[in-house]
């Protein structure tokens, strides 16, 4: 080709840019003919001037490379064709986004042509005797809400004596977990003596009249602070409940404290501290639902309601040893709860025990106009079912590597003794932390404002693994990244879609990486509950390794509860709490408590 020929085509090709690129900058340029359509790139130029040169450091951070020429043209041609996109954001004519306004795109975990596995609605409480009531407050502290239920509608025990036994022990034991942000003391002796003057008159509400319980503090409470556990909002006292919590209070529930989880939903320090665990006092709770984690462990409340985007329900439930319920995505509106992640975002139950989680799952479960993802569902749950037959599938692999241990490996032995049915399944081997680049993309978004104005800086976590500095790199995320990334999230979808035509269950060590990002991204149920104890002869930590900081070591090992995971069918609670129980019973371990508590 002859250079004329190359300085023809380069020089028609840049005239062809400019002349096609105009859409959408609002202003054409004048010498137009009418009727000739608004282009790309022929608006004025805006933003900071940028070189060749910065293309190729941006090269490096979204790891795709240009050559000389192609960086010339980028470089002359960047401030009329993309700095303009930014106008929203940087003005002149800003749009504020309000903090309830959702994507316009939604995830829907159900798959086209697939339909959620339960048929109707049917709720069976087991029909145990709760026994006498205990003599002693702290074992009455400790009884599972299907107990307490009982006692109360039996009338044996009232709503404002088990009310000021956890006003007393969270008084008594908070200072050593900080797992309390506000107590809300006269809220819970008002809904405890209306508890117990409608029970009186005949007027039972349900399996959580009169029971009290905490509530992660990023759910709205009106007149009641709000924090997210983070600095820039330790005073933000919201106007309305969240809807789960008007559904607790619909259902005579007693709200007896706001529980800590760390800053804006990751992991477990907060403004005034980090929740530790009652099992070891010497290590964290985990989080981010820390304070529900430590606080229904140590007996602090009856249960909890917790969230998770991306573990925090599984974590802190695994390494306090009790029991968590992370729903269906869609499942429970969670209008009125921070927003870290619309597409991730769950909230679900905490409790000592499989049958409380439903009790509460029950009760919280439903859409809710202000949630768009919200969808009705079925709950099929029936305590006395058999599990008979039911397929459980498990990687014989992930048994022998961390983060398992005896108590998963004899887990799936127990699935033998309960008449179900082990089934070797396989997963790809594909970088599902790949699709992390949804949740830190959708969180800087969701904290656009605190990060650009500089109030992430007063968050007291300022790590390198901490939302400041994650926040802060999300903005040099590739938008046609997170695009492919939301494909790999279908793919991932239906990957297990086809899991699920060959299991009913899935038995999971709680931990494993994999599978706690896969089902996360995908909106499968899950349950974890105590299934044994193991020693550690280190504290853990959901933070990066700290040379200047190590953790506390044991000598000899410290005895602490280790959780498995069942992963259910999406909107299938039911056959997961089944089978949990089940479970829980052969487990034998579930009513042992933390020492000191």
């Amino acid at each position: 080709m002859s250079k004329s020929r190359r300085q023809f085509l380069t020089q028609t090709s840049l005239g062809l840019l400019a002349a096609t690129a105009y859409r959408s900058f609002g202003q054409q340029p004048s010498d137009l003919p009418p009727g000739a359509p608004p282009a790309f790139g022929t608006g004025p130029a805006v933003g900071p001037e940028v070189s060749p040169a910065t293309f190729a450091e941006a090269e490096k951070l979204v790891r795709v490379e240009m050559s000389a020429p192609q960086r010339a043209m980028a470089a002359s041609s960047w401030r009329k064709t993309m700095a303009a996109l930014y106008e929203r954001r940087t003005g002149p004519r800003k749009v504020a986004l309000e903090s309830t306004l959702a994507p316009a795109t939604r995830w829907n975990p159900l798959l086209p042509g697939l339909k959620p596995v339960p048929e109707h609605d049917r709720f069976v409480r087991s029909n145990g005797d709760p026994g006498p009531l205990p003599a002693h407050d702290e074992d009455i502290a400790f009884a599972s809400v299907t107990q307490l239920s009982r006692w109360i509608e039996q009338r044996k025990l009232t709503s404002d004596r088990l009310t000021r036994i956890y006003l007393k022990r969270i008084e008594q034991y908070d200072p050593k977990l900080h797992c309390v942000i506000t107590l809300t003391r006269d809220l819970a002796l008002a809904q405890a003596k209306k508890a117990d003057e409608e029970i009186a008159a005949g007027r039972y509400r349900g399996p959580l009249h009169g029971i009290p319980w905490g509530g992660k503090d990023l759910l709205d409470t009106a007149g009641i602070p709000t924090t997210y556990g983070a600095e820039p909002f330790r005073n933000r006292v919201p106007a309305n409940d969240a809807v789960v919590v008007k559904r607790l209070h619909e259902a005579g529930a007693v709200l007896v404290a706001k529980l800590s989880l760390g800053a804006l939903a990751l992991n477990d320090i907060w403004f005034d501290g980090q929740t530790m665990n009652p099992w070891l006092l010497e290590e964290a709770s985990s989080g981010s639902s820390a304070g529900p984690g430590a606080a229904t462990a140590a007996g602090l409340v009856a249960f909890a309601i917790g969230s998770e985007t991306g573990g925090s329900i599984v974590s802190p439930s695994m390494r306090c040893g009790i029991t968590g319920l992370r729903p269906t995505y869609g499942r429970v509106a969670r209008t009125g709860a921070m927003t870290l992640c619309w597409s991730l975002d769950k909230l679900g139950p905490m409790t000592r025990t499989v049958e409380d989680a439903m009790l509460v799952l029950r009760a919280i479960s439903g859409p809710d106009a202000g949630d768009l993802a919200s969808v009705p569902s079925k709950l099929d749950f029936d305590a006395g079912a058999s599990v008979k037959g039911l397929r459980v599938g498990y990687v014989p692999r992930w048994l022998n590597e961390n983060p398992a241990t005896a108590v998963d490996r004899a887990a799936v032995e127990t699935l033998k003794r309960v008449d179900m049915v082990p089934v070797e399944v396989s997963i790809p081997d594909w970088p599902y932390d790949s699709l992390n680049l949804i949740l830190f993309a959708e969180g800087a978004a969701a904290f656009e404002e605190l990060t650009l104005s500089g109030g992430m800086n007063q968050l007291k976590a300022q790590v390198p693994d901490a939302w400041p500095n994650i926040f802060r790199e999300a903005r040099f995320l590739s938008a046609v990244d997170f695009v492919q990334a939301d494909r790999f999230r279908r793919k991932v979808a239906e990957e297990m879609a086809r899991i699920f035509s060959q299991v009913d269950l899935l038995l999971v060590p709680s931990l494993r990486d994999e599978m706690l990002t896969a089902t996360n991204f995908t909106g499968h149920p899950s349950l974890t509950l105590r299934a044994g104890f193991v020693e550690v002869a280190k504290a853990r930590s959901d933070w990066a390794p700290d040379p200047n900081n190590p953790m506390p070591t044991f000598s000899p090992p410290r005895r602490v509860p280790h959780g498995v995971t069942l992963i259910g069918r999406l909107f299938d609670e039911g056959t997961l709490a089944q089978a949990g129980l089940a479970l829980e019973r052969a487990f034998g371990v579930v009513d042992e408590r933390p020492p000191g508590f």
